[in-house]
């Protein structure tokens, strides 16, 4: 595995997916930034499958910022699995997240800088006044107010692209699917201390937005993983066993009616509650024995590295 990044130096990391006519703008500007205020400092681009010229321009760019580097996936996979494919190569002290349309303004580096400063693992840039479209504005702001109910994790901008991290939390943070909205979530979950700056927001230079109306409810759909992933990773029986304690006992509670009907001498045989309760006892045990299953796993996992830990320290 390369690390092009060195100790003691930031290396800013932009996905980019059809971004030739805006890099040649946020490059030479990114880098001016970075070389005034660290003596190491490299920037990363991530050509997430592109189908335009964005190679081609990367290209040329590399040859007038000796800082920049790129890597190329070879299909568009997301913008989740070319942050984990940066994080897994990257080793800076810090790591600055930022988008590749231009809407993310570096000047506002200092202000995520003195927060790190104040001993935070990671500074999302919070958009005061967001340059986008009226439902995309509308969309985010419910994303953001379910995300942080449900998590439990304080923030009004989690899915803000433009966000400063300590390299512990590259480390430990594992992106997949459409997790990067929940950056600030994974590491509050992993004991990382996270805090927001307010930072300006800029339209996009040129281009369109490659987030389609599916994003908020994709977005949804991860929530429920991120709850379950942080809530219940260790505990699956609390919530796969209890769902299936809770069901089990609506169809217990229905079989005990029916036997109680059958003892009157009133026919059950055709009755739909004879049927529902049926079909919720055996769903009840079945959950119950997955989350028996899970639990298991989980138990055995947990063995399996106490053991490893044990070797390691002989």
């Amino acid at each position: 595995m390369t690390n092009w990044c060195e100790d003691g130096s930031i290396c800013a990391v932009l996905p980019a997916f059809n971004e030739a006519e805006n890099l040649p703008a946020v490059i030479p500007e990114l880098a001016e930034i970075l070389a005034s205020r660290f003596a190491s400092w490299q920037i990363l681009v991530v050509d997430d499958g592109s189908t335009d010229n964005t190679s081609a321009v990367l290209k040329s760019l590399q040859a007038e910022h000796p800082g920049l580097r790129s890597i190329r996936l070879r299909r568009n996979c997301g913008k989740s699995d070319a942050l984990q494919a940066a994080f897994e190569r990257v080793d800076a002290d810090l790591v600055l997240l930022m988008d590749a349309d231009g809407q993310d303004d570096p000047t506002q580096l200092p202000a995520m800088l003195a927060k790190i400063d104040e001993g935070a693992d990671l500074v999302t840039g919070r958009r005061q006044v967001r340059r986008d479209r009226l439902l995309k504005r509308t969309t985010s702001k419910v994303f953001n107010w379910t995300s942080s109910r449900l998590s439990g994790v304080p923030g009004s901008d989690f899915n803000s692209g433009f966000k400063l991290l300590r390299r512990g939390v590259t480390q430990e943070v594992r992106l997949y699917g459409e997790l990067h909205r929940y950056i600030p979530v994974l590491a509050a979950w992993s004991g990382f201390r996270i805090t927001e700056v307010d930072v300006s927001h800029r339209p996009r230079l040129g281009g369109s937005s490659k987030f389609g109306r599916d994003r908020f409810w994709r977005g949804l759909f991860d929530l429920v993983t991120v709850k379950f992933i942080t809530t219940y990773n260790h505990r699956p029986f609390h919530l796969i066993g209890g769902t299936g304690l809770g069901v089990g006992s609506v169809g217990a509670a229905l079989l005990m009616w029916m036997l109680v009907e059958r003892l009157s001498g009133n026919t059950v045989g055709t009755r739909p509650a004879l049927l529902a309760g049926v079909m919720l006892a055996v769903v009840g045990v079945q959950l119950v024995s997955v989350g028996l299953l899970a639990e298991l796993m989980v138990h055995l996992h947990q063995r399996d590295r106490a053991d490893s830990a044990s070797l390691i320290e002989e």
